[in-house]
């Protein structure tokens, strides 16, 4: 029997079945409260078959289920079903309202592939309304979307949105981008190895290059799609759907052989399918067979064939093609009916393709205008939590305040103890400046009166004719004044550090005993503190005695630095060195520790036998 004459003549049979279920299925529900999940894969079977009262039953349930548990994902799924069920009815319009009612729940959640899913959705529904241009761009917001996500979370989507791009851009005469796209969704279906994804983009290529009377071309990608393996067995809709497309570039080439059994063969493949939409396509193809060939009877036979698939599927561009062949194909009256028919339909659709494309524009005109509304009110309401933030902020400034000042009074013990630290280091520069000025004064003392005295009573000996005693006293007179100008505080306001350091190692200078000063240049040195200049000078006067009178150096190398608010002296010779852990300190060196730490400095010292010696001297500059 013919399914769509069962249709036709008893649709009663199909309402008591419908009813039966409901029944069957309302009992099962009182019995068991299904999930979310249950609901939404109902739903999804409801749509496979194509069951618009069970739909409806689905996203009623849907629907209650967010009212009740506030999930907006069942709310996004109600939105989303109800799109379904007007695009089974080819409502259009509602079901472009729909999916984008959907779109705008799954953005609020962040859903990404459902978004990028409803924009798909929406981008077909634009093409088959012929908005290619509207279809485009959906389709690139979808990829905005489903791209991020890699292709193993969405390549099933991206290569749906790659195809409707190539589908749209070759109706918007871009063919070049067409091929492109088709060759994308090729390269994913590599990746996910998608046999029907596959084999659908070779059938697109080939109708490309059909479209533009390239049909050896396109003839080359139907025969490849033919030639994977059991495709009649396992994709009996998709070998049928590529044999079709051969047949007819080869009826366009005119190689008559074997296009009308070809033609047959998909006749009975879309029969057993109950492909009633393809099956329009088909007659329509056969009757052009039949047209070329004269038999004008059989052509005709299968041109009503091809309205009454037509009328059934909805598919209105061979609903055309069919009354048009009609047309031309009778007589008389009934070719003027035919044709007044096609007239009617073909102003209908184009009114209702402009109608469509202004509702959609519509719909994404106040979708639009209702988001920016709601950025409004998301604006308030972010004022409203500022100001929550804002009392809760006040609560914490007041715990705030109070660990301030307990940090304030901790901040001022420490500045107190740096304080104190910083008046400490004052007072032993003081005390450091009292002492110089003590032992200049000494200095002075044994250069004026003691050395002088010695001077008289040498003279007076030399004149009593007492020579050997006169010569001893010489040399206590001598020794007297080398301890004065030891004892004699140097003074850097005549003569810079720099230069008293020059004049120091010319004082030594030998053609054997080298002396090398190493950073001297890189230090500004009229900003430091005289008392730490003094220091520095006498721990390289006496480092260079001790390298040229003890350890028989002939090289000693002093180097400066300074290194957060230290300066730091370096002093090293190639002396004979000593055993640190036998031989103490001398009373020059024992002298000089303690004169670096009375200004809080570090003084160390490092020798082995053999391979000389080496001073480390460290001195703040501040405290």
């Amino acid at each position: 029997m013919n399914i769509c004459y069962f249709y036709t003549v008893f649709p009663e049979t199909m309402i008591l079945r419908t009813v039966f279920f409901f029944v069957c299925l309302s009992s099962f529900c009182q019995k068991k409260n299904l999930t979310r999940h249950e609901i939404i894969q109902r739903g999804l079977e409801a749509y496979r078959s194509q069951d618009t009262l069970l739909l409806k039953n689905t996203s009623k349930e849907l629907l209650k289920l967010f009212e009740q548990k506030e999930d907006s994902l069942s709310l996004a799924k109600y939105y989303h079903y109800n799109a379904l069920e007007h695009r089974i009815k080819f409502n259009l319009d509602s079901t472009y309202f729909f999916y984008n009612e959907s779109r705008k729940v799954s953005l609020l959640l962040n859903d990404s592939l459902e978004v990028g899913r409803r924009l798909l959705s929406i981008a077909v529904i634009q093409r088959q309304a012929r908005d290619f241009l509207g279809s485009e761009v959906s389709a690139v917001q979808a990829l905005q979307f489903l791209e991020p996500l890699g292709i193993d979370k969405s390549s099933e989507f991206l290569e749906s949105t790659y195809n409707c791009l190539g589908l749209a851009s070759e109706e918007l005469n871009q063919k070049e981008e067409a091929i492109k796209y088709y060759n994308k969704v090729l390269d994913i279906n590599k990746i996910n190895k998608n046999e029907r994804g596959y084999l659908f983009t070779i059938n697109n290529l080939g109708l490309l290059y059909q479209k533009q009377q390239k049909h050896e071309k396109a003839i080359e990608y139907f025969r490849k799609g033919l030639s994977f393996k059991k495709i009649q067995i396992k994709y009996p809709s998709i070998y049928a759907l590529l044999l079709e497309n051969l047949a007819y570039s080869n009826f366009s080439l005119r190689n008559e052989e074997s296009i009308l059994n070809r033609y047959q063969k998909v006749l009975k493949i879309r029969d057993s399918l109950k492909d009633f939409k393809e099956l329009g396509t088909t007659h329509i193809n056969i009757c052009l067979f039949y047209k070329r060939n004269n038999n004008l009877l059989l052509a005709k036979q299968h041109a009503a064939k091809a309205l009454e698939y037509a009328k059934i599927s909805h598919n209105n561009k061979r609903w055309l093609e069919a009354l048009e062949e009609l047309s031309e194909l009778s007589s008389g009256e009934q070719s003027k009916k035919y044709f007044q028919e096609y007239i009617h339909l073909n102003d209908s659709l184009l009114q209702k393709e402009r109608s469509l494309k202004n509702q959609f524009a519509k719909i994404r005109y106040e979708t639009d205008k209702k988001e920016k509304e709601n950025e409004v009110l998301k604006t308030e309401n972010e004022k409203k939590q500022e100001e929550i933030v804002r009392q809760k902020q006040q609560k914490l400034i007041g715990w705030l305040l109070a660990v301030t000042a307990f940090l304030g009074m901790g901040f001022t013990a420490t500045v107190f103890i740096f304080r104190r630290r910083k008046l400490l280091y004052q007072a032993q520069l003081q005390k450091a400046h009292a002492r110089e000025q003590e032992r200049k004064q000494i200095a002075k003392a044994l250069h004026d009166e003691v050395a002088g005295d010695l001077r008289l009573l040498h003279k007076k000996l030399e004149k009593s004719a007492l020579l050997e005693e006169a010569k001893k006293l010489d040399a206590v007179k001598e020794n007297v004044r080398n301890l004065s100008h030891q004892l004699s505080s140097v003074s850097f306001k005549k003569v810079g550090f720099k230069d008293q350091l020059i004049n120091l190692v010319s004082d030594y200078f030998e053609p054997n005993f080298r002396i090398l000063l190493r950073g001297l240049d890189d230090q500004d040195w009229s900003t430091m503190n005289s008392a730490v200049k003094r220091l520095l000078y006498i721990c390289i006067r006496e480092s260079i005695q001790n390298s040229k009178k003890h350890a028989q150096a002939t090289e000693v190398v002093a180097t400066f630095s300074v290194h957060k608010k230290n300066v730091l002296l370096n002093i090293t010779d190639n002396g004979i060195g000593f055993d640190t852990t036998i031989r103490k300190k001398g009373i020059g060196l024992h002298n000089l520790q303690e004169r670096v730490e009375e200004l809080q400095g570090t003084f160390s010292i490092e020798s082995t036998v053999g391979n000389g010696t080496k001073t480390d001297i460290q001195i703040p500059l501040d405290v």
